[in-house]
């Protein structure tokens, strides 16, 4: 029997009416929750991603603001225009578009932004919060696939979880997040010698590395939840995930697609956090 679709999709949009009523609630101790996009470069992926967040701010009743750097902008302008924006109370979030150029240190521009308007959650302070179980702001991946799972019904205590990928945005957050709902969790990367034998024993299974179709259906345990969260453009210009779909799907007992599976939660998710960023701004 085909895997259970997890349709990020129609949950994104229940998350983002929610926030509507939220901002609604807001508006009437006169706070509208504002979110700042900075974007850097010509990238046309970047464009489409920081197009649809505007579109969910729009959507939610969220302010929205896209600042726009050339690719050869100097850090200092970058700094400087974060730090005008930390002092912005019209400005809850702020975002920066990744990847940046090479000649931008990522970490001073991250580590520049206030840990109380990192709605990414990348910023040490949320990180470390993260790593001790206190309250702070979750990368919105992480914690779109978390929403995903719970929405889904997929039980995680006791369960073998195995991460394909270590990056600081998803496998490492996404593992934290884990290991408090009691899961097992093994992170696997480039360097994993036999990584099949290790994605075989995941209850629960999450791709996250950028690389297309990159899970096959020998490499998955019958009946598992895959979660897909790479996108990959194909040489004929349609998109994949790091999961061989069509494949997968008859061996998982759950899978989220690619598109409409984790995708739309990022987005949601950030409009979560832009929210809760204006809420705790008048605690």
């Amino acid at each position: 029997m085909p895997a259970t679709l997890i349709d990020g999709k129609s949950l994104a949009a229940t998350l983002r009416a929610a926030q509507k009523s939220a901002v609604a609630s807001l508006a009437g101790r006169g706070v509208r929750p504002g979110l700042a996009a900075i974007l850097v470069g010509d990238d046309p992926a970047s464009r489409i991603y920081v197009r649809n967040k505007a579109r969910a701010c729009e959507e939610t009743g969220v302010h929205s603001e896209i600042h726009e750097f050339p690719h050869g902008v100097a850090e200092s302008a970058l700094l400087e225009r974060v730090a005008q924006l930390n002092a912005d109370p019209r400005v809850h979030g702020i975002l920066v578009q990744l990847p940046l150029p090479a000649q931008v240190s990522q970490s001073r521009v991250l580590a520049a932004v206030s840990p109380l308007k990192d709605v990414d959650g990348f910023h040490a302070v949320n990180l470390g919060a993260l790593v001790q179980g206190r309250p702070g702001f979750v990368p919105g991946t992480a914690a779109g696939v978390m929403r995903l799972l719970e929405h889904a019904g997929v039980p995680l205590a006791g369960r073998n979880a195995t991460i394909v990928g270590r990056s600081t945005i998803v496998g490492k957050p996404l593992a934290l997040l884990l290991l408090q709902k009691d899961a097992t969790v093994t992170i696997c990367h480039s360097k994993t010698p036999d990584l099949a034998q290790a994605t075989r024993q995941a209850d629960v299974l999450i791709a996250a590395v950028g690389k297309a179709k990159l899970i096959t259906a020998g490499m998955v345990k019958p009946g598992a939840c895959v979660i897909d969260v790479g996108v990959n453009r194909m040489a004929d210009g349609k998109i994949a995930g790091d999961v061989d779909f069509s494949a997968v799907k008859e061996i998982a007992g759950s899978i989220t697609p690619v598109p409409g599976g984790v995708g739309p939660m990022t987005v949601a998710m950030l409009i979560v956090n832009t929210v809760k960023a204006a809420e705790l701004s008048l605690a």
